[in-house]
């Protein structure tokens, strides 16, 4: 996992953007899924230029109760370049990933899957580095257009680049911002929806962003110490 860090620490913008292009012609994007009874929120956040820091919480899909989490540090291998968030961050989602006692049956990640340039946003790249189906779960559009999108729960339009389909305009909540899903790997789109909306709740978000955003950021001892009562601990 640490040689993810060192690996990626001399690429250039351009190499890596050469190694996009080659991983995104490997994304999986039909449904090739376990049974999902586990599902796992990702979210990388950055303590300083050189910290990133995961969080990463495992609920059961039935009841959106978690069961695990794990939260991992390292030195970020790459100053922001934008179009390759994906190289800062999945060397530390790895980590955090080998920390999981119970492994998710599927990932969304707080970002994109293949609703980016080259395709290979941090869904897409986390998916195809671990094997796991993920979906991209963003909060703001990276690339492509859409038209409106439906007012109700649930409802969505096609993101589209062109004449390429790479995600949905997704509506969680009536009356909010909808949200940005892409398949990221193993999975097709119209699937990747259905399993958004069955991890949200009366949130915009969804449980598994929630839980992870919250154990990333600043505000993370609350929502850890929510975790360590339903743990037990």
């Amino acid at each position: 996992m640490h040689n993810l860090t060192e690996e990626w620490a001399g690429l250039t913008p351009r190499q890596a953007i050469a190694l996009q292009k080659k991983a995104a012609s490997r994304v999986i994007l039909e449904d090739d899924l376990p049974e999902i009874k586990t599902v796992a929120g990702v979210d990388v956040g950055f303590e300083n230029k050189a910290t990133a820091r995961a969080a990463i919480v495992v609920l059961r899909l039935d009841d959106l109760v978690p069961v695990d989490y794990a939260i991992a540090k390292l030195p970020v291998p790459m100053p922001y370049i934008p179009g390759l968030l994906s190289f800062r961050e999945c060397p530390v989602i790895l980590e955090a990933l080998a920390k999981l006692v119970h492994k998710p049956d599927l990932l969304l990640c707080d970002g994109h899957g293949i609703a980016h340039p080259r395709r290979l946003g941090v869904a897409a790249h986390t998916g195809l580095l671990t094997g796991l189906p993920a979906i991209g779960v963003g909060k703001s559009r990276l690339t492509g257009t859409h038209g409106t999108v439906p007012e109700g729960r649930g409802e969505w339009t096609p993101l589209m680049d062109r004449d390429e389909q790479i995600g949905a305009i997704l509506r969680t909540r009536t009356g909010v911002k909808p949200l940005i899903v892409s398949p990221g790997h193993r999975i097709s789109l119209q699937t990747a929806v259905h399993y958004v909306m069955a991890c949200t709740t009366r949130y915009r978000l969804p449980e598994t962003t929630r839980w992870a955003d919250g154990v990333a950021s600043a505000r993370g001892q609350k929502w850890l110490k929510q975790l360590e009562q339903l743990s037990g601990a």
